[in-house]
């Protein structure tokens, strides 16, 4: 079955040269979206030095990516894009107790790397990322490059985790 990843009615959009990603804090149920005016509420920030036009296409809440036996498949807050560069994004607002977060976000990120792969559309990125970024800034205790590699050999997108994405 064929996932539609630009919905239009997913999609926001911005050309400024700093602009953030929100994700309004449960229970609400809107999809993630962008942001160029109140950085309290960015979760991610996103450095836009040549103003390229991005496009933030929603899927969490947005998109219905549905499993083999029906139900809804665990999927990122987004993506971004941008010339012939794709970016997954998931968004977390939690503290430094663990790293959990960080392994639920990494699946969530590869649940929805791996339906978008198999859609033709996959074959238009040359540049392909996944970030995880955390308002809070946690720290860890060991370093995640091991974590990176593995993501990277597994789906062919680099990863990053931090919260500010910078774009070029």
């Amino acid at each position: 079955m064929s996932t539609n990843f630009s919905e239009l009615s997913c999609q926001t959009y911005s050309s400024a040269k700093l602009f953030g990603i929100c994700d309004d804090p449960p229970p609400a149920s809107i999809p993630a979206y962008i942001d160029e005016k109140n950085g309290a509420k960015w979760i991610a920030v996103v450095v836009n030095d040549d103003k390229f036009e991005v496009t933030f296409t929603a899927i969490d809440n947005c998109i219905v990516i549905k499993r083999a036996d029906g139900k809804l498949a665990k999927r990122c807050d987004g993506v971004l894009t941008y010339d012939s560069t794709i970016i997954f994004v998931e968004l977390k607002q939690r503290g430094a107790l663990g790293n959990e977060w960080v392994k639920d976000a990494e699946k969530q990120l590869k649940v929805t790397i791996g339906y978008f792969e198999f859609e033709d559309e996959a074959e238009n990125y040359e540049q392909k990322k996944a970030y995880i970024a955390n308002s809070e800034r946690p720290k860890f205790k060991v370093s995640q490059l091991k974590r990176m590699e593995q993501f990277f050999n597994e789906t062919g997108y680099v990863l990053r985790i931090e919260n500010r994405i910078i774009l070029y």
